[in-house]
């Protein structure tokens, strides 16, 4: 009985065989990286990416940290899996959107469906700047490769040259990144305040210091919405092809 559990544990003392599958069983049936993905956004949705880890996850999944690095080789690996995670609910907003539209109207499409998937898990939009800044380009998860070449497909078949093509994918995904996170940035000092001046805690503000900032903090509290991300994109685009 010994000899047949000791070939249940692999030298490095990970379980394998039906060790290995028992362990990859938790509470919610057998894990999947999908099962392991989906579960890791809905906790990072409810209480934060501060709150992520292997082990909380696992006890999340009903099963033991160790059995989650065959999903996941590590904390690293699990921020860049939610990120793909991002841009596969993203993929599959765009996977409904009328066919035949014009160049301009794709890249909308784009940047509408980003900005929907952002504000349903604004926790997680951090990750699309912080794991972008360390993760190589070839080294992104596949979702995130293929968002590229669909808005470089449209640039370039927009008859952008290839100079125009990376200057306007630049410019298009910090526009769209930089309203995003502007629109879930915090506004509201104290929740429980009725008062706009003391809910945005103006008071906590030098008026000699900052006066213009005082006066269109309530502006800034209110979000500009889609439609302020496509006015913003348009007059982008309308740039570029002026220039062009």
């Amino acid at each position: 009985m010994a000899q047949e559990q000791s070939k249940d544990r692999r030298k490095d003392g990970t379980a394998s065989g039906p060790a290995r599958r028992a362990s990859d069983r938790g509470r919610y049936g057998r894990l999947s990286r999908e099962r392991v993905l989906t579960a890791a956004l809905e906790l990072v949705d409810r209480e934060g990416l501060s709150a992520l880890s292997m082990r909380r996850l696992g006890a999340e999944l009903g099963v033991e940290a160790m059995a989650l690095y065959r999903y996941a080789e590590g904390k690293d690996a699990l921020l860049d899996g939610l990120v793909e995670a991002l841009y596969l609910e993203l993929e599959e907003r765009l996977a409904g959107q009328a066919e035949a539209l014009s160049w301009r109207a794709e890249l909308q499409c784009v940047a509408r469906a980003t900005y929907e998937v952002c504000l349903a898990h604004p926790q997680a939009v951090p990750l699309l700047t912080t794991r972008m800044l360390a993760v190589p380009l070839a080294r992104r998860p596949l979702a995130v490769l293929r968002n590229h070449e669909r808005v470089l497909a449209l640039l370039s078949g927009a008859g952008f040259d290839d100079a125009a093509v990376v200057g306007l994918f630049r410019a298009f995904n910090s526009w769209l990144i930089g309203y995003v996170s502007e629109e879930l940035r915090p506004m509201v000092d104290n929740p429980d305040e009725e008062e706009p001046a003391f809910r945005l805690g103006l008071h906590r503000m030098p008026a000699h210091e900052l006066p213009v900032l005082r006066g269109v903090a309530p502006a800034l509290a209110e979000r500009g919405g889609s439609e302020g991300l496509a006015a913003g994109l348009d007059a982008l685009l309308d740039c570029f092809a002026a220039a062009g």
